[in-house]
């Protein structure tokens, strides 16, 4: 018997070949069902390989779409991590996040919204931006794609500089530094939730290993 797994056969070299990639199969028609200031809500009849493979067949799809956010996580030199505590109304959770937000529509990009973020949510700066992470929180139901940054070389933004102020959720922000070994283990043990959070903790976490040598370029401002 062979002791080979499935598992087994994502070697490097293969491994290189996986990636995920754009592709958009045709849509016969769509209705938008909603729409706010942030996000819209829309059925799409997306035509669908029939049975066998044979032919196709038109199947709705409701999805929201979004404009994408981003997240910081703010590293300092002691390797803690900065995690606030804000109110999420649609999980009715009490959640220890990264500081985070959503993409601006008027052509920000998503590490100018994590730099935004940084200083809106914490009052800090950054001198080296990397990316931690990107992905899809709910691909099934969304089209949002979220953004981590790792932010290393802090420094605090003086208050006459912040022309933001804190109201609803962010006016009650309760902030901790977590060493990052410390907010792993929260994580394994079930007690962070947040997506975004958990991913770039992780991620971090993995990262370091190498002294962060392996992290990508941010692109864009």
């Amino acid at each position: 018997m062979s002791d080979t797994h499935p598992a087994d056969t994502v070697t490097s070299g293969a491994g290189a070949k996986i990636a995920d990639a754009p592709e958009s199969w045709p849509v016969e028609r769509s209705v938008e069902r909603f729409r706010s200031h942030k996000v819209g809500m829309r059925t799409d009849w997306v035509e669908m390989p029939g049975p066998g493979g044979r032919g196709t067949n038109p199947a709705a799809r409701d999805y929201m779409e979004h404009p994408g956010a981003a997240a910081a996580l703010a590293l300092d030199d002691a390797g803690r991590v900065l995690l606030q505590r804000q109110y999420r109304h649609a999980t009715r959770h009490l959640l220890w996040e990264l500081p985070a937000g959503i993409i601006d529509g008027d052509g920000e990009g998503p590490l100018a919204t994590a730099r935004r973020e940084l200083v809106e949510e914490a009052g800090l700066r950054a001198e080296r931006w990397y990316e931690l992470a990107d992905f899809f929180p709910s691909p099934g139901f969304s089209d949002e794609r979220i953004h981590v940054f790792l932010a290393r070389g802090l420094s605090e933004v003086p208050a006459e500089e912040i022309d933001f102020e804190r109201e609803h959720e962010e006016a009650g922000l309760v902030a901790e530094w977590v060493p990052l070994e410390d907010a792993v283990r929260l994580v394994m043990e079930g007690r962070l939730h947040n997506g975004a959070t958990v991913i770039g903790v992780l991620a971090a976490h993995a990262a370091s290993r190498d002294g962060f040598a392996g992290l990508r370029e941010p692109v864009g401002p």
